[in-house]
Order: structure tokens, then sequence, then C-alpha cells
């Protein structure tokens, strides 16, 4: 899926639990995680390209033959795209924090939902590093599907907004 609609999901799902819980939530933190695991997979290589085609390096922002390689985005990507890695970060937090950071499963739904919608290259090998194992869903780009994506974002949107707690 892409980012604005992870964030926007991971917003709605922040929204609900805010709601019905008396903890303190950081809803900004949560979207954080919503959208970390791409952040970290695609921000270094993205300004790395960009600052190749400044200098003069490659003639393109796009991966060329015999241009510079990113190979190691990919262990990146399989590493915070890892339903074992957020357990283990999850429960080092909780540690941590001595308490659940609730927060961190901003980033849960991102796995879950690239699981379901990523296929290929990206299809998302969610028992990394113990296992290749993934799901060929449907690509979250696939036209149809971007415009249900938004349509049923839009229609969480307007159902908390209906659903808004009302002043006391």
């Amino acid at each position: 899926m892409d980012i604005v609609a992870h964030s926007l999901y991971t917003a709605a799902a922040a929204i609900i639990v805010k709601r019905k819980s008396d903890r303190p939530f950081r809803l900004w933190w949560a979207v954080f995680f919503g959208v970390f695991p791409d952040l970290a997979s695609f921000t270094v290589p993205a300004f790395l390209r960009i600052w190749w085609r400044v200098t003069g390096v490659t003639k393109t922002l796009l991966p060329q033959p015999g241009g510079p390689r990113l190979d190691w985005v990919f262990g990146l990507y399989n590493c915070v795209h890892s339903l074992l890695i957020f357990g283990l970060v999850f429960a080092i937090a909780w540690a941590i924090a001595r308490r659940p950071v609730w927060e961190l499963l901003g980033w849960l739904l991102h796995i879950v939902i690239d699981i379901l919608t990523h296929r290929g290259w990206f299809a998302i090998q969610y028992l990394w590093p113990l296992s290749s194992v993934h799901v060929d869903g449907i690509r979250w780009e696939t036209g149809w599907f971007l415009a249900a994506t938004y349509a049923a974002v839009a229609a969480i949107f307007f159902l908390l907004w209906r659903t808004r707690a009302q002043p006391r």
C-alpha cells in the first residue's frame, strides 16, 4: 500500500484506540510507526539517487544496468516488514517502558496490510529472517483497488466524524 494510505489507515485505527482507552496514546507516534517500514526502506535510497543525479553519477533517478546498486535495501525492506522483527522490537520496547507501547501497533498494521497488498519483488517475507514465505497479494496500485482503498478510507473517516465524542 502507498505511504499516504498507510498513514490514513493508521490514523483511523489510532483515533479508535484513543477513543476507547483511558490510557495515554500518542496518535502521531502511531502514524509515524504506521509509515516507518516504508520510510526506513526507501528514504535513504531516494536521497542517494537524487544526489547521484545532481552530482552526475547517473543520468536518471531509475536503476540502470551498470549503475550504482542498492541491493542492501531489500535486506532492510525484509527486516522492517517482518512480523518477527516487529515482535522483537515490541517486546524490547515493552521491557524498557515497562508497559506495552501501543503506538508501535501502527507498524504491525503496516505489515499486515502489506502482506495482502504486495506481490513479486515487493511481496512481504513476513517471517524473515527465518523464512522467505510470502503471499502474492493483490497489487495495491491496481486501479480499482486503489480507488477502493481511498473510498474505504473516506468512509472510515466519515464514520469517525459522525461518531465523534459529543461534548458533555
